[in-house]
């Protein structure tokens, strides 16, 4: 694999520290997050994953940080911009760099924030997730996109994928959770022999003590989750703000807002007891995979 060995964390020392200083300097200035937003323009979101050195710090809203919390210090504003730009050059060597032609801006945000995130909660209606994907139906999905179109690029997108399942392993693994609509075991993606493997991989990785994976049978009816998959992220840090990505026809969208996220999490609790329990969905689980015959 590609990214073999590479730190899954891109949230570097340097991006640490200058959002720590940050922090520290807007609670100086006696200034909530909402106040620190409003100033900038911006949602808390986007100020909690600053402070938490989850995203670049552009020099400009870095100055208008400082300006709002009344920094005026010059040899402390420069300090921070040169600790700012060292950061941003850091976090642009996270592995999945290395794949930007074949991956577009979105998903490589959101690579960066599964690095980082502590859980993740997700509904899917029709595939797979992308961290319980076997190579041969991740290559399914992939042709089956049409977004890549040489076999060059298809195989860089598998090994990306795969890379990014190295986070369901090592010392500190993601507490993974996903609820799929049964239709997900259904679907052929890739012929009988992949759907088979692929829900073997479904049972083995399920079995792992911080992957939960949960069926929402047919005979559930209508529910509010099944017009269209979503992800939610979770951080470790205290006071970090989750962050939703969710699909549509048109393309993906990244939600913040603490009421959109709201939304989104009570959809998954929803979601989550609609469907069978885990043990239950096991035995679903395996009773397709007997069904997918060559």
């Amino acid at each position: 694999m590609l990214a073999k060995g590479a730190t899954p964390n891109p949230s570097t020392v340097l991006g640490r520290q200058l959002g720590d200083e940050l922090r520290r300097l807007r609670e100086a200035a006696a200034m909530t997050t909402s106040q620190a937003a409003d100033a900038l323009d911006c949602t808390k979101g986007k100020i909690s994953r600053i402070e938490n050195g989850r995203v670049t710090v552009r020099l400009p809203d870095l100055t208008a940080m400082l300006q709002a919390y009344q920094v005026s210090d010059p040899e402390l504003r420069e300090r921070l911009s040169t600790l700012a730009r060292k950061a941003n050059r850091r976090r642009k060597e996270g592995w999945w760099n290395q794949y930007a032609p074949v991956l577009a801006d979105t998903y490589r945000d959101y690579i960066a924030l599964e690095a980082m995130a502590g859980a993740i909660r997700t509904f899917q209606a029709q595939l797979v997730p992308g961290l319980l994907q076997t190579p041969d139906y991740i290559r399914a999905v992939t042709v089956a996109s049409r977004q890549w179109q040489t076999a060059d690029e298809i195989e860089k997108f598998v090994q990306v994928r795969l890379a990014r399942q190295e986070r369901l392993t090592g010392d500190s693994p993601l507490q993974f959770w996903a609820v799929l609509s049964e239709a997900v075991l259904a679907q052929q993606v890739g012929g009988p022999e992949t759907m088979k493997a692929q829900l073997r991989h479904l049972l083995t990785v399920s079995a792992h003590p911080n992957v939960t994976v949960q069926i929402l049978p047919f005979s559930r009816g209508a529910h509010a989750s099944m017009f269209g998959p979503y992800v939610v992220l979770g951080f470790p840090e205290d006071g970090a703000l989750d962050v939703v990505l969710a699909d549509n026809p048109t393309g993906s969208m990244w939600f913040e807002r603490e009421a959109e996220v709201a939304r989104y999490r009570e959809l998954f609790d929803a979601a989550r007891t609609a469907a069978l329990s885990p043990l239950e969905s096991r035995a679903v689980i395996q009773r397709r995979a007997r069904e997918h015959r060559s």
